[in-house]
């Protein structure tokens, strides 16, 4: 044990049989925004077909700015087996039912291009920033060189007008390369620090939760699994810990994810050590810590 409280798991396996249902994390548990984690993959297999009465589901929950059919392509091209999971859901499928609550509105696209499809269907006109009178955003325009800051003058721009923004992704960074790369979430907290008005579609908000175990139960025909039998498993404290302990749900902290430097698990540390201390200064805490997702 780290301390009194979180354990570290060497394998799911050993608490397993607690749990009818997994909302799991993609990037950073399934896969590193190249490759998929292949033992990830076969220990959500191995749930799923745990022998006995109860069923076992797994549903991937990401804050991906995209709807979940976008997602399935990208874990089929990263080599996820879609028999790890029965169902997605995205912070771009919430995003979507939060667009379509303000019909015939003219919306700015804040993001890449590849993102677009989060609009598909939908009763809107995309406009430039300065006829908007909503701003959803997706990501940055160039993430591998640019930050928040390179938005100062738009997003004040924005204010003036008091434009209220969704964000499609309330992540702050992600690991890609091994290198933690901005997320939407980084602007959206730039603009609510110059009183901007923010939505977030995700996690770690509520609706997140509800819809996944909405979702759990409708996969199972009948009522959503029990709080207390469903497990978040994430690789980041802020939104996958912080949003299932505010819900009420168990958590496991994946530590090869975007904390990995901060837990000591980089390339040139092979073994998870002592994280007490870490742990005991983060605002929330998993109910157990795993070095990857095994079985």
């Amino acid at each position: 044990m780290t301390d009194a409280t979180v354990p570290i798991l060497h394998h799911f396996e050993s608490v397993a049989e607690r749990y009818d249902l997994i909302l799991c994390d993609v990037w950073g548990v399934l896969h590193d925004g190249r490759y998929a984690h292949v033992p990830a993959g076969e220990a959500l297999i191995r749930f799923r077909n745990l022998p006995g009465p109860r069923t076992r589901r797994v549903i991937l929950v990401s804050n991906a700015p995209r709807p979940w059919p976008g997602v399935q392509k990208i874990l089929d091209g990263y080599g996820v087996p879609r028999e790890a999971y029965d169902a997605i859901l995205t912070s771009g499928d919430l995003t979507r039912r939060l667009i379509a609550e303000h019909p015939g509105e003219r919306v700015h696209h804040l993001g890449p291009e590849r993102d677009a499809p989060i609009f598909e269907g939908l009763d809107l006109t995309l406009v430039p920033g300065e006829a908007a009178q909503r701003i959803v955003c997706t990501g940055l325009f160039d993430d591998y060189t640019e930050t928040a800051e390179d938005y100062r003058e738009t997003l004040a721009a924005f204010r003036e007008k008091n434009v209220p923004m969704i964000c499609a992704n309330p992540d702050l960074v992600v690991e890609r390369d091994k290198k933690l790369i901005p997320c939407a979430g980084l602007i959206a907290q730039a603009y609510e620090a110059i009183g901007g008005d923010v939505v977030y579609a995700g996690k770690p908000y509520r609706p997140v939760y509800e819809t996944a175990l909405k979702m759990a139960g409708e996969l199972a025909g009948g009522p959503a699994p029990e709080i207390a039998r469903t497990v978040a498993v994430g690789d980041a404290i802020r939104t996958d810990i912080a949003g299932a302990a505010a819900y009420g749900i168990p958590s496991i902290l994946v530590a090869r994810g975007i904390h990995a430097e901060e837990l000591g698990v980089t390339a040139d540390h092979h073994s998870l050590g002592d994280i007490a201390d870490w742990l005991s200064r983060q605002p929330v805490r998993p109910d157990a810590v795993i070095e990857r997702l095994v079985w």
